[in-house]
């Protein structure tokens, strides 16, 4: 390589690490912050309350000691889940005026597969599922653009491979263990903050982004019958163990006096140590009369050590240069109600409610990244048709909520978020 190549990549390299450096994105969030509020449709129904009863092959991400609750034999489940959110940027520009942006990101689906066997006091099987994941789609036209004609969007999803095991150990206490296969990916096409190019790492697919990676954790859970109508549970779900998410796209280089023709670089990402955060919880189940059952739940998401900063590395030919920045969301606890009342024998109502402040500080707020909603208002539904048919259904609605960034677009340069979301789910499951 020749002296003035030399430079040429040096000037580069620099202008990369200055841009990484301002970098302000963070993790795509969900409802209790990248977490659902609720997985399957009986739980949805109920503000995501699961730990103190049998809430079907879904306790793989809720209690898996719950698994252990149902009589014996086989139990097929087939799951959808369609998270639509409802997502508007703006700012006050001090000399354009009042701009604002929608997020055409409106539908994200999320499958399910589950297979759960009970034989004596053994529960056991397994469970494959889209954990979270959202993102926005604001195209190349918005005033987020900046006039450059580049696509504004994002999306990151988690998913997951269960395999449990819960045991009986009499008839009031069941105990559970549970290993998770894990992987995760990320698309970004986003402006630098400081102006000096566009970052794209981003596929065509509506279920796995351009940066990819893979892991581990685990999931404990107890339950205990206090008596006949009476139950209490308890789950603990470890923090990921998640390699980097990696993935190759282009550095867009504005023209600038290091790189006055600009000009679309190869470059490899990497997402550096993306997890999951640690999460347990506690719930009771009161079987108030023969047709109405009351459930509540808490559950604390330890956000602050998975979430503490946002790193991604960049490596257009001359080794991964890294950057950062602090995060800083906070740990959150999430209340959870829900009651049922059997309509008939194979008929159950549902309805619930759940709350979580949001653990994302203003100072991180991202029209990218938008995790806004705290309260979400469910109803639901389920049937047994016989022969060991059942399908649930539940809606989560989870009205707007406005936040200000004030330095979003930069120091004083406030910008503001609102969102607001619907949630729907649907299980079917064939027990035999």
């Amino acid at each position: 390589m020749s002296n003035a190549q030399r430079r040429h990549f040096n000037h580069k390299r620099t202008a990369i690490t200055a841009a990484l450096i301002c970098l302000v994105s963070v993790p795509a969030a969900a409802t209790n912050g990248m977490n659902l509020e609720a997985y399957g449709a009986k739980a949805g129904g109920m503000g995501g309350a699961s730990f103190g009863y049998d809430n079907g092959n879904s306790a793989l991400m809720n209690n898996p000691a719950t698994l252990g609750l149902r009589a014996e034999g086989i139990n097929l489940g087939l799951g959808w889940t369609l998270l639509s959110p409802n997502v508007n940027t703006s700012m006050n520009h001090p000399m354009a005026g009042p701009m604002s942006a929608k997020s055409g990101g409106d539908a994200y689906h999320m499958p399910s597969l589950s297979f759960i066997r009970k034989t004596g006091q053994l529960t056991y099987g397994f469970g494959m599922l889209a954990q979270g994941g959202m993102g926005t789609e604001y195209g190349s036209n918005s005033f987020l653009s900046n006039g450059t004609g580049l696509p504004m969007r994002s999306e990151v999803g988690f998913g997951r491979l269960m395999v449990p095991l819960a045991y009986s150990v009499n008839e009031a206490l069941t105990v559970a263990g549970q290993v998770d296969y894990v992987w995760a990916s990320m698309d970004v096409q986003m402006l630098m903050p400081d102006g000096s190019g566009h970052v794209s790492f981003s596929n065509s697919s509506d279920f796995t982004g351009q940066t990819k990676g893979n892991g581990w954790a685990y999931k404990l859970g107890a339950h205990y019958k206090v008596s006949d109508t009476l139950s209490i549970g308890g789950t603990y779900h470890s923090k990921t163990d998640i390699s980097d998410l990696e993935g190759s796209g282009t550095f867009t280089m504005f023209p600038n006096a290091m790189f006055p023709q600009g000009g679309q670089i190869p470059t490899q990402f990497k997402v550096v140590d993306f997890q999951w955060p640690e999460t347990f919880g506690a719930g009771v189940a009161w079987q108030a009369t023969p047709r109405f059952m009351l459930a509540a739940d808490i559950k604390r998401l330890q956000w602050s050590s998975s979430m503490k900063t946002f790193r991604l590395a960049m490596d257009m030919g001359m080794g991964f240069q890294e950057g950062s920045i602090p995060q800083n969301w906070k740990n959150q606890t999430v209340f959870m109600l829900g009651g049922q009342y059997m309509l008939t024998p194979n008929v159950a109502l549902r309805a619930g409610i759940n709350h979580g402040k949001n653990p994302v500080p203003d100072s991180a707020l991202n029209p990218l990244f938008p995790a806004t909603v705290e309260t979400h208002y469910t109803l639901g539904m389920g049937w047994s048709s016989g022969g060991g048919h059942s399908v649930a259904g539940s809606v989560a609605i989870a009205p707007k909520v406005t936040r200000t960034n004030p330095n979003m677009f930069g120091p004083g340069m406030a910008g503001t978020v609102s969102h607001s979301q619907t949630t729907l789910r649907i299980n079917y499951n064939y027990s035999f």
